[in-house]
C-alpha cells in the first residue's frame, strides 16, 4: 500500500475561566480556549489529520461535542484513541507536522515539550514530529487575539501484518 497523507484544521475562540492547553502542554496565559473538551487546537488538528489519512472521518464523528462523555476531555487521550483506531485499520504513523497560528502567547518556548508529548502519544520517535508557530500579522480573528488556530498534516504507512500496535514509549 502507498503512504497516505491527511490534513487537519481546528480553531477555538478564547474563553474566560479556562486554562490554555496547546499540543498537550498547559501554557500560562490569562485566557484559555473555549470548547467542549480542553479545546487543544493543536491536538484536534493532529487527530483530524490522522483520521483523514486513514479515511476514518473526523474528530467530531468519533468524539461529538454534544456527548457529555467528552465534556472537558483531555485531548491527549483523544489522540491516543485516534492512534489506536488508525492502527486497527492497518496503518501506523510515519510523521506529523503542525502549525499553531496565534498572536499571543508566545508558542516557541513550548514547542519542544509539545513535540515530546505528541511523539509519545502517537508512538513515534521525537524527530518525526514537528510543531511550528506563526502569527496572523494582526489580521482577522487570530490577529485580533480572539482565538487560536492550528493546522496539521500526517503521513501514514501500512503496518506490516502481525505487528503490534504502537506502544507510545518514544519521547
Amino acid at each position: 500500500m502507498s503512504p497516505r497523507s491527511g490534513i487537519g484544521f481546528d480553531v477555538h475562540r478564547f474563553g474566560t475561566g479556562r486554562r490554555l492547553v496547546l499540543g498537550g502542554v498547559e501554557i500560562p496565559h490569562p485566557r484559555g480556549l473555549a470548547g467542549h473538551s480542553d479545546a487543544d487546537v493543536v491536538i484536534h488538528a493532529v487527530c483530524d489529520a490522522l483520521l483523514g489519512a486513514a479515511a476514518l472521518g473526523d474528530i467530531g464523528l468519533h468524539f461529538p461535542n454534544d456527548d457529555p462523555e467528552w465534556q472537558d476531555a483531555d485531548s491527549m487521550a483523544l489522540l491516543e484513541r485516534v492512534v489506536e483506531m488508525v492502527g486497527e485499520s492497518g496503518w501506523r504513523v510515519e510523521n506529523v507536522d503542525a502549525t499553531v497560528v496565534a498572536e499571543a502567547p508566545r508558542i516557541a518556548p513550548h514547542v519542544p515539550e509539545m513535540c515530546r508529548k505528541i511523539s509519545r502519544a502517537i508512538g513515534v520517535e521525537r524527530d518525526r514530529v514537528s510543531v511550528k508557530a506563526t502569527t496572523a500579522e494582526e489580521m482577522g480573528f487570530v490577529g485580533r487575539e480572539e482565538g487560536i488556530a492550528a493546522l496539521a498534516t500526517a503521513c501514514l504507512v501500512a503496518r506490516p501484518s502481525g505487528t503490534a500496535e504502537p506502544s507510545g514509549s518514544y519521547g
